[in-house]
């Protein structure tokens, strides 16, 4: 497990079942269109809201007698020296941290959107197949207080939640790792599928015409999405339990899991895919915190705990 805090929105319990979002989630969802979700441009899908001790008993009395004494003599060397006796303590952090063991399990993070002077004006497929074209990525929403643009929010906290999962022995597979990448929504959703990845956290935040708005929601295809529909099951686990990990450190709002069909970087994905809404930058008091480094500790244990959580079960 993470540490004590630790693991591609209006007020309530955390871990909401998918299904409608809380009173705050009413508000306009921000996320790949850098449009509201009201305002977006629909799919032909509907839209759904849904240790050693040794043998010391056969050991010769005089050897362990005589081992004792010369430990006890090395020991007072050693101090006499003006030097700390070895322990094993001391021994262990002389030869420095040892690496995590593997867990053999590969989750990919996808922080959303890039610069705006990368250019992914132009259009592809909502989904397989579809003819739904949709543009390949925008640069998203940006803090109406902290002026922080999305894209660096985002890269900032899928970087710090990378770090704590490799600590925990994950592997974890990145789509950007800075804000000049030029890959699209789609090609995120591909590069995990083919990366080997056991599921895709993709990291965005929210906005709203509502500075009132605040809060965290996932996003997750719904069970009739044709694309996407067959992972429903999991893919809402996994939204449950990092958005219910997330609300529990962090203190935000919890607005609950919902479903949307519209989502090329969900509707490209085979593995189980949701997207956590961190906050809304359009709300002082979140845009505010998501800013601060402590709750940003607070936030990316959350999301780290709570893929740990999925992994778990």
């Amino acid at each position: 497990m993470l540490g004590a805090a630790l693991i591609l929105v209006s007020l309530g319990g955390c871990g909401k079942p998918a299904g409608q979002a809380g009173s705050g989630a009413s508000a306009a969802v921000l996320s790949e269109s850098g449009k509201t979700a009201e305002n977006g441009s629909a799919e032909s899908v509907p839209e759904k809201t849904e240790s050693v001790t040794g043998n010391s008993q056969n050991a010769d009395p005089q050897t362990v007698s005589g081992s004792s004494e010369m430990a006890a003599e090395q020991t007072g060397s050693a101090q006499s020296a003006g030097q700390e006796p070895l322990t094993a303590e001391s021994a262990s952090q002389e030869a420095g941290p040892t690496e995590p063991a593997e867990k053999g399990i590969t989750v990919a993070l996808d922080p959303g959107h890039q610069a705006p002077d990368v250019d992914m004006s132009g259009q592809e497929p909502n989904a397989p197949g579809s003819s739904v074209m949709k543009t390949r990525a925008t640069g998203g929403t940006s803090g109406t207080t902290t002026g922080v643009p999305e894209y660096q929010l985002n890269l900032d906290i899928a970087l710090q939640v990378r770090d704590l999962l490799k600590a925990e022995g994950y592997t974890v597979v990145m789509t950007r790792e800075d804000n000049e990448t030029a890959i699209s929504n789609a090609e995120r959703a591909t590069l995990a599928n083919e990366s080997g990845a056991s599921v895709m956290v993709r990291i965005h935040a929210n906005g709203s015409e509502d500075p009132g708005a605040s809060g965290a929601l996932a996003l997750i295809g719904s069970s009739s999405n044709p694309y996407v529909g067959s992972l429903y099951g999991e893919s809402s686990r996994l939204a449950e339990d990092v958005l219910s990990a997330y609300c529990s450190a962090t203190g935000m709002a919890d607005n609950g899991v919902i479903t949307s069909d519209t989502m090329t970087g969900i509707n490209w994905s085979t593995i189980p895919v949701m997207i956590l809404e961190m906050g809304f930058m359009t709300n002082p008091s979140d845009d505010t915190n998501m800013e601060d480094p402590e709750f940003q500790k607070k936030m990316t244990e959350g999301i780290a705990q709570g893929i740990q959580n999925y992994f778990g079960r």
